[in-house]
C-alpha cells in the first residue's frame, strides 16, 4: 500500500526503485500473519533514532517466532545506502520489515528456517506544525499479551487500530483515545500520548498492553533534561478531560497537538510547543 511517492525497496541484498512485489501467497506471513515493521523517519538530512527502530523491528520478529537475519549494525548501512537516491530535504519514512515464509508440521508456527526481509523507503513529507487533531472514545481496546503480540510492532494488531480510527472518522473526530482492557487510558489508535496540567506532563505508564515508543522515550528524555516534570502514571479519561494541554507522540510527524476529546477543547500550549523545539534541537545534535 503506497501512501507516499519515489518508492525504493531492499529485497534480497540490494535496492531497486519502485514498490516492487517482494511476497508470494504461500508465505506465512501472507496467510497466517506473521509480519512485522518498524518506522523511522529521514527529515533536513537527519534519522533520529534510526538504530533504536532497527533493533526494535529485530526485536518484534522474535516475539513473534522469526529468526531475524540482518543485524541492526548492518540494518542501518543499509537504509543509509538507500537514502543517498534522496535530496536532502526528502521527507522519507523508513519501514523495515519480516515476514514468515515457511511453517512448521502444523502450518501454524512460523518456521525459522527462513524469513524474508525488506526495507521500503517512501517519500512522505512531514505534517506542517499547524496541523493537529482530535480525539474521541472507542468501545475498542488494546489488548494484552495473553491476547495479541502487543510487545512487538506487527502487522497483525493494525486491523484492531484501523477499526478505531473507522469508528471515531465517522463521528467527525481525527484519532481515538484508547483505554487498555482495565478501563484506563493507554494511547491513541496510532501513537502514544502525553496530557499536561499545571505545566506538569503525564504519560500513560507503559503497562504491557501497547508498544512503549522510541519517540516518547526520547520526549521524555528530552523533557526531564530540560527541567520538566515527567510523570508515567495511571491514567483515566477525566484526567484527559481536565487536562490543559494534550498531544500525541509519534514516528511519523514526532509531536501532534490535540485540540480537543469528544466535547473538551485545548488551546496548543508551551509545553507542547516546547516539545517539538526539544526533539528536534535533540535531532540535530546527533547527526
Amino acid at each position: 500500500m503506497a501512501v507516499g511517492k519515489n518508492i525504493r525497496t531492499y529485497f534480497q541484498g540490494t535496492w531497486h526503485d519502485g514498490d516492487i512485489s517482494v511476497m508470494r501467497a504461500a508465505d506465512h506471513g501472507a496467510w497466517l500473519g506473521s509480519t512485522v515493521f518498524d518506522g523511522a523517519r529521514f527529515v533536513n538530512a537527519l534519522a533520529p533514532d534510526l538504530w533504536a527502530h532497527c533493533a526494535r523491528v529485530n526485536r518484534s520478529a522474535k516475539a513473534l517466532m522469526l529468526r531475524p537475519t540482518v543485524s541492526t549494525e548492518e540494518m542501518v548501512e543499509i537504509v543509509w545506502e538507500g537514502l543517498r537516491a534522496y535530496g536532502e530535504g526528502a521527507a522519507v519514512y523508513i519501514r523495515p520489515m519480516y515476514w514468515g515464509i515457511g511453517g512448521d508440521q502444523t502450518a501454524i508456527v512460523p518456521s525459522e528456517e527462513q524469513t524474508g526481509f525488506a526495507i521500503c523507503l517512501e517519500e512522505i513529507p512531514m505534517a506542517p506544525e499547524s496541523a493537529t487533531t482530535t480525539l474521541a472514545r472507542t468501545r475498542f481496546r488494546r489488548p494484552v499479551m495473553e491476547d495479541s503480540v502487543v510487545n512487538a510492532k506487527a502487522g497483525c494488531l493494525y486491523p484492531n487500530n484501523a477499526r478505531m480510527l473507522a469508528e471515531v472518522n465517522a463521528r467527525g473526530f481525527g484519532n481515538a483515545l484508547v483505554a487498555d482492557a482495565m478501563g484506563n487510558v493507554a494511547e491513541s489508535a496510532t501513537a502514544n500520548v502525553f496530557m499536561v496540567k499545571d505545566g506538569v506532563a503525564f504519560t500513560p505508564i507503559a503497562n504491557g498492553t501497547f508498544l512503549s515508543g522510541i519517540t516518547r522515550a526520547r520526549h521524555i528524555s528530552n523533557m526531564r533534561a530540560d527541567g520538566m516534570e515527567v510523570h508515567e502514571a495511571v491514567l483515566s479519561f477525566a484526567d484527559f478531560e481536565a487536562a490543559d494541554e494534550v498531544f500525541l507522540s509519534g514516528n511519523m510527524n514526532k509531536v501532534t497537538p490535540v485540540t480537543a476529546f469528544e466535547e473538551v477543547s485545548y488551546q496548543v500550549g508551551p509545553v507542547t510547543r516546547r516539545v517539538r523545539e526539544l526533539y528536534w534541537d535533540w535531532a540535530k545534535t546527533t547527526g
